[in-house]
């Protein structure tokens, strides 16, 4: 081998060796084009799509929503989530941050976002799910969503508004479903009765409320998680009993806990908590209360990613399907014990509500439906010698049973583990008590003032991670780069450009090389 050959194979050894070494692209929160996501769907023309999908995805990846807090941005909630963007690049799944630049809050009042595909923030949200699952061959049996602030109040709307999309979901300091609706101001999003703790109902006009946001539903209901602060002065804590009147109604639960526990040591507060389980035995809601705990609180990532599931990579979702999962329950229907149709009224009772012996789906139901936990089965009420006749329609070998006599459960979404939720100054703003912006605006009360105490961060407009308590919120920058509605890609450009550089560098080596092998043979 001659000398130019020798250097040749040096140069082109050392190029592929700094090849080798340069950093691969990594994941980015990224802008979806509207046109791409939305279609020709009618959406308000506010929403952008950002989202987080891991280099390596779990083959059906699960999905995962983010809501930011009022005034704040998906950037700004970027980088309030570091373990879960950490567990998504572990565990394969991938994360949406729906954006509303311009407004204050998301629009959970209006009539347009609590009717499922009405129009408003809530389809716009459903939409985005729907082209994930579409484009990355997603689970849709695994969407989950959380937030904190209003984008706790987003979490708890989409679960009553889209049951049929989300399994779960973990709303810190937000309020129950329709609470927003009372005197609702388009203007700049906010309620003050409702985040006054003015708004009160029973658990049947919750319950009503909710299953009207989506009539003639009878599927699978979310599980719900709810976290807050005692001490919270910009939601008040009154809420927090109404979110539990409102989900035990709808997923059909007796308004008793089934187990309670005091001063659980999560990782950036203590909680006082109550837990319902459904019929089949499994925790369908839970109450996280931090005594002293104040609006702005950090998320409870490892918590969160728990009650989805999603806590270790090709774990199953923790609450698997059980008969009566239509999360109708709780219409007050009768539920008796047996008779061919079953005391719960037509086909099964399938409006029934309080938990009676045939739960659900009756107790023998007209076409023994009763399910895994229905009472038409062979240990069902209404089986061989129930109350209802000696074979009832659930005969004894009916599809119901497991559980006897039903059981009402709605399999309900548990949501909200605290969280920054972009939570910020503490005194910015000089207007008056929520100011015209509402008390979580970003830096400050509201966008536009306000003395509430609980901001969202901060401006947040250059996609600061919203640090508890921050006053100015422009903290560090989201995980995604530092543009105030998306992220940069600068380590992958940087990466994609020194990558190119480097081969034109091999292949100008090479050429060099060999056309002075050729002068010198001539």
């Amino acid at each position: 081998m001659n000398r130019y050959q020798n250097q040749a194979l040096a140069i082109a050894s050392l190029t592929l060796g700094l090849l080798v070494a340069a950093p691969a692209r990594a994941a980015s929160l990224t802008e979806v084009t509207r046109s791409t996501w939305a279609g020709s769907v009618t959406l308000p023309s506010y929403v952008q799509m950002y989202i987080y999908v891991p280099d390596k995805l779990a083959s059906k990846p699960p999905v995962v929503v983010s809501g930011h807090s009022c005034g704040s941005t998906a950037t700004g909630q970027m980088g309030n989530i570091p373990k879960i963007t950490a567990a998504a690049d572990q565990n394969g799944f991938i994360l949406i941050l729906p954006d509303n630049p311009g407004q204050n809050c998301w629009d959970v009042g209006s009539s347009q976002s609590l009717k499922h595909d009405g129009g408003g923030d809530t389809q716009a949200v459903a939409t985005m799910v729907k082209y994930a699952l579409s484009k990355y061959s997603g689970d849709a049996s695994r969407v989950y969503i959380f937030g904190g602030s209003s984008g706790g109040m987003l979490t708890q709307a989409m679960l009553a508004v889209y049951p049929d999309v989300f399994r779960a979901g973990s709303a810190r300091a937000g309020v129950p479903a329709g609470c927003w609706a009372d005197g609702y101001a388009s203007s700049n999003q906010w309620s003050n009765n409702c985040a006054g703790g003015n708004t009160t109902k029973t658990a049947q006009q919750w319950g009503d409320l909710v299953r009207a946001m989506y009539p003639g539903y009878t599927g699978h209901r979310p599980r719900v998680q709810t976290m807050q602060g005692e001490a919270d002065t910009t939601i008040s804590y009154k809420n927090t009993a109404e979110a539990i009147k409102e989900w035990t109604n709808v997923l059909a639960l007796s308004t008793t806990p089934t187990s309670t526990d005091t001063g659980y040591k999560a990782a950036n507060a203590t909680y006082d908590r109550q837990f319902w389980k459904n019929a089949c035995g499994y925790t369908v809601l839970e109450a996280w209360s931090s005594p002293g705990g104040t609006h702005s609180m950090a998320y409870e990532e490892a918590d969160i990613l728990k009650f989805f599931g999603l806590d270790t990579a090709g774990a199953a979702d923790p609450e698997p399907d059980c008969s009566g999962d239509a999360g109708v329950a709780g219409t007050g229907g009768v539920s008796g014990s047996g008779g061919t149709t079953g005391a719960g009224g037509k086909d099964g009772g399938s409006e029934v509500g309080a938990p009676g012996s045939g739960g659900m789906q009756g107790s023998g139901g007209g076409s023994g439906s009763g399910g895994v936990q229905g009472s038409g089965g062979a240990v069902g009420t209404g089986g061989n010698s129930g109350s209802g006749g000696t074979s009832a329609k659930g005969g004894t070998s009916g599809s119901g049973g497991v559980q006897g006599s039903g059981g009402s459960s709605g399999s309900g979404g548990a949501v909200g583990t605290g969280g920054r939720s972009a939570s910020g100054g503490t005194t910015s703003g000089s207007g008056g008590a929520t100011g015209t912006g509402g008390s979580m605006g970003s830096g400050g009360s509201s966008a536009k003032g306000g003395n509430g105490g609980q901001g969202s961060g901060g401006t947040q407009g250059s996609g600061g991670s919203a640090t508890q308590g921050g006053s100015s919120g422009a903290s560090t920058p989201a995980t995604g780069g530092t543009s105030a509605h998306g992220c940069s890609c600068a380590v992958g450009s940087h990466a994609e450009h020194s990558v190119s550089q480097m081969a034109v560098l091999l292949l100008a080596a090479l050429g060099l090389v060999f056309r002075r092998q050729r002068r010198t043979r001539r």
